[in-house]
């Protein structure tokens, strides 16, 4: 039976537009159908209790680990940062599930050298930086991330995946090809089809904000592009 992929995307009010942006680039280019959930605080009372903290850049900082929950702990989810663009086929993604990891994601050796990112938050430096901004999720190996955990451990335990056993349980998807970091790895426009990344990831600020409206180059281009053409009206 062919289900729909389940994907979780990181809601901020800041970055409505990048959300919706997002999830018609998922759809355009997806080849199998699509469960999407954004994650809305408002929409977690009584689930999530965790009060904004001053480093915290985005409200989905730490809600991105409920997703197991929300899940029911079975089968596998995606979960993404909503400041990303879809080039190529998510199903591409979601066929490197392995059931020997509770967790995988891109393994960025990330050490950001400027103090602030977008709209001046702070840019915080730690080890596994960007690893948990796309994470496929094997949820049913995942079941200490329950409500209590996700509201009491700290940012460092939760984004460093200290709720796993050891780092042996993280499983790695392929560099450049998915979350590629834009102005923090090489440019890289080419075509998904060419190679080229398939879920970009404007982690310092993206062109939905007008001081970072050229943040990417050509990539920022393809996102003006797509925001056209999702929002376009017809006669």
């Amino acid at each position: 039976m062919l289900r729909p992929i389940p994907v979780f995307i990181g809601y901020d009010p800041r970055e409505r537009v990048a959300i919706n942006v997002l999830i018609d680039s998922l759809v355009q280019h997806s080849s199998q159908p699509l469960a999407i959930t954004p994650i809305k605080l408002d929409q977690l009372k009584g689930i999530f209790q965790r009060k904004r903290i001053a480093n915290q850049s985005t409200e989905f900082s730490f809600s991105r680990f409920l997703v197991p929950h929300l899940s029911g702990y079975e089968g596998w989810a995606i979960f993404m940062d909503c400041d990303m663009l879809a080039r190529g086929d998510i199903a591409e993604l979601w066929a490197l599930r392995d059931e020997r990891y509770a967790v995988m994601c891109v393994q960025h050796d990330h050490s950001p050298g400027e103090k602030v990112k977008f709209l001046g938050t702070v840019q915080t430096r730690y080890e596994k930086k960007n690893w948990s901004s796309l994470m496929l999720f094997n949820c049913e190996q995942c079941k200490a991330l329950t409500p209590d955990y996700v509201n009491s451990a700290s940012g460092l335990e939760l984004h460093q995946f200290k709720w796993l056993a050891d780092d042996s349980c993280i499983g790695g998807l392929p560099q450049g090809r998915w979350n590629h970091l834009i102005d923090v790895q090489p440019p890289d426009a080419r075509p998904a089809g060419e190679g080229g990344p398939a879920l970009v990831h404007w982690t310092l600020g993206g062109p939905w904000f007008q001081q970072y409206r050229k943040s990417g180059g050509e990539l920022a281009s393809e996102w003006i592009l797509s925001r056209e053409e999702a929002f376009r009206l017809w006669d």
